[in-house]
């Protein structure tokens, strides 16, 4: 379904982005936040280069705060929750200092009230691996294949639908590279060379559609809130589930006995004070080591870098 054509205002746009004054007992806005610091995701390049979003026609209820915060997410697509509670300060405090910062919850849901007609929403969900709260701005206007037509060539589109289905078919959730590349003679469009796949997969980690780790690739946590509906309608017999959310599994870990499957946050969740781990649907032993995954409090707590946090790929069954 086509998004319908919408004017956006551009003459009132918000003034530049300036450095944010470190709210008192908070932190500065992160220099990421500055304007032009990355490319919009592919899903999202379109609509912002037709025009801005100074002004929706016919909103009554978006401030100038509200726009900053949804022109920045849209040039990240996606962040964590820690970075977007800055990102709403950081707005609030370029916009409207004297202002009580609005719960996060309700300043986004004033937002997704005015984007529902533009089949545009900011989506909340949690990485796969450790649990961490994201939001991400999804286009649901169209499958996710198509939306990336403007930014990809059909050959390099093609490319992302077998690496797609190399990841959803496997048990860990991950292809290898070597495997995807050994697809591209079967490529529809202009033939393709390896060492071109290798750069169109890099595009597709940076534009935040594909995590590379160790030489092999998985889905990013945006491309599975916005190509949820899209993987279960075109592979429906290889999808899995979590049997605990009942949420769309790429990583997780399985029962050896009965084979039911679950997410690592959810299983972090499930056995946090079993005393023996046991298998919710058969109740045989759990075998699998159980993570330890992002705990806001104690990370806090302990100040941990981000560059330190420790990869959780090992445990990925």
């Amino acid at each position: 379904m086509e998004s319908p054509e919408v004017k956006l205002s551009t003459s009132a746009s918000p003034a530049p982005l300036q450095p944010e004054a470190p709210p008192k007992g908070g932190h500065e806005a992160p220099a990421q936040f500055a304007q032009g610091h990355s490319p919009a995701p592919p899903a999202m390049q379109g609509g912002a280069r037709r025009a801005g979003l100074a002004g929706i026609e016919g909103d009554s209820v978006m401030t100038d705060v509200h726009r900053r915060f949804l022109q920045l997410l849209m040039t990240h697509g996606v962040l964590e929750e820690w970075d977007v509670q800055r990102l709403q300060r950081h707005c609030y405090q370029v916009h409207d200092r004297s202002a009580p910062v609005e719960k996060l919850e309700d300043f986004i849901h004033t937002i997704n009230s005015v984007l529902e007609s533009l089949y545009i929403e900011i989506k909340k969900g949690v990485t796969e691996d450790d649990g961490r709260p994201i939001y991400a701005l999804v286009n649901l206007a169209t499958s996710s294949i198509s939306k990336m037509a403007t930014d990809f060539a059909e050959n390099e589109l093609d490319l992302f639908r077998k690496a797609l289905e190399l990841i959803i078919d496997s048990e860990s959730g991950f292809a290898s590279s070597t495997n995807i590349l050994n697809l591209v003679d079967q490529l529809k469009g202009k033939k393709m060379r390896k060492k071109e796949a290798e750069q169109v997969l890099q595009k597709f980690v940076q534009n935040k559609w594909l995590i590379e780790k160790e030489g092999e690739f998985t889905l990013h946590s945006r491309a599975i809130l916005e190509m949820e509906q899209y993987i279960r309608e075109t592979h429906p017999d290889a999808v899995k589930t979590c049997n605990i959310c009942r949420g769309l599994l790429i990583q997780g870990q399985s029962c050896e006995t009965c084979g039911i499957r679950m997410h690592l946050p959810c299983v972090a969740k499930y056995f946090r004070s079993a005393a023996e781990p046991r298998c919710p649907h058969c109740n045989d032993y759990w075998p699998h080591e159980i993570p330890e995954v992002f705990d806001p409090e104690k990370e806090r707590d302990a100040g941990v870098p981000r560059q330190s946090r420790k990869s959780l790929r090992a445990r990925q069954h």
